[in-house]
């Protein structure tokens, strides 16, 4: 059975940084494509970043370009995001996933069939 767990998530100040973790089990990580998605209330699940299985080539929303960074250690099952400068709009429950699927040039849900329950993110002004 697949799992995946999100970790790291909490309150910061605007400005402040925060580092997301995301295990993977049940699954050989290093075959999956992953990804990071936030959902703010009120509004649609949003691609954030992806990084190829290989993890060599990523994606990143323009929102975040700059001041977020994803890696993975496929060692590990581990999939991880840093998250530098936070902005209130960064504000959202963040969700990791594991999908066979890649594309460079976008981040979508649909491509993604194993999903965490989210760590929320919440930044004060």
């Amino acid at each position: 059975q697949v799992q995946v767990v999100e970790s790291g998530g909490g309150l910061v100040q605007a400005g402040g940084s925060l580092r997301l973790s995301c295990t993977a089990s049940g699954l050989t990580f290093g075959d999956y494509a992953s990804g990071w998605f936030r959902q703010a209330p009120g509004k649609e699940r949003e691609g954030v970043s992806c990084i190829k299985w290989s993890g060599d080539i990523t994606y990143y929303a323009d929102s975040v370009k700059g001041r977020f960074t994803i890696s993975r250690d496929n060692a590990k099952n581990t999939l991880y995001l840093q998250m530098n400068s936070l902005k209130p709009e960064d504000t959202a429950m963040y969700y990791c996933a594991a999908g066979t699927k890649w594309r460079s040039t976008t981040c979508r849900s649909a491509d993604f069939g194993s999903w965490g329950q989210g760590t929320q993110v919440t930044v004060s002004s």
